[in-house]
């Protein structure tokens, strides 16, 4: 397929998917195999698709727990990033990687919705939606996450205040 629409969006949005699939899966290489899995299904029906971005997140989720049931086992995060930080970002890097780790210790579905709804700023519908699951679900496991992150980071979480950017890298 050469789509000229859809060629730009994959290169305006590879970024941004990159980071999230990143925050999803602990690791580069499982990041980027997600975020081109999940290209190649909406390159499949780039057409029929309304809202691509909303159609890739849901993708990249399905995979994601797709794989992770499979493997019945979790990847370790690594301490290799996408983003390179500059050497004045030390200490963004130290809570980065802290916060990185405190994300692998939660499970899979806490750690998705923690990253949609935190990192990626969804609101809660919009992150029920991509998990086929209840707002009230990504309430509970919001809230449940977050308890858990503050009790593992040993210090205060307080949601977007404090997960998306200053902790991950900024965004693009």
């Amino acid at each position: 397929m050469d789509d000229p629409d859809f060629r730009e969006f994959v290169e305006v949005r590879y970024p941004d998917l990159l980071r999230t699939a990143y925050l999803l899966t602990g690791s580069r290489d499982a990041a980027q195999d997600l975020v081109h899995e999940a290209l190649l299904k909406v390159m499949r029906h780039w057409l029929r698709v309304d809202d691509p971005m909303a159609y890739v997140r849901r993708a990249m989720v399905n995979e994601r727990n797709s794989r992770w049931r499979r493997r019945g086992l979790r990847e370790l995060l690594t301490a290799a990033i996408p983003d390179r930080p500059s050497p004045d970002a030390t200490d963004a890097v130290v809570v980065r990687d802290e916060l990185l780790a405190a994300l692998d210790r939660l499970p899979n579905r806490m750690r998705t919705v923690l990253v949609l709804r935190y990192w990626e700023d969804l609101s809660e519908a919009t992150v029920a939606e991509a998990m086929g699951c209840s707002v009230g679900t990504v309430k509970s496991q919001a809230a449940r996450g977050l308890t858990r992150l503050r009790d593992v980071l040993g210090r205060p979480v307080h949601g977007a205040a404090t997960v998306p950017n200053k902790l991950v890298g900024e965004r693009g």
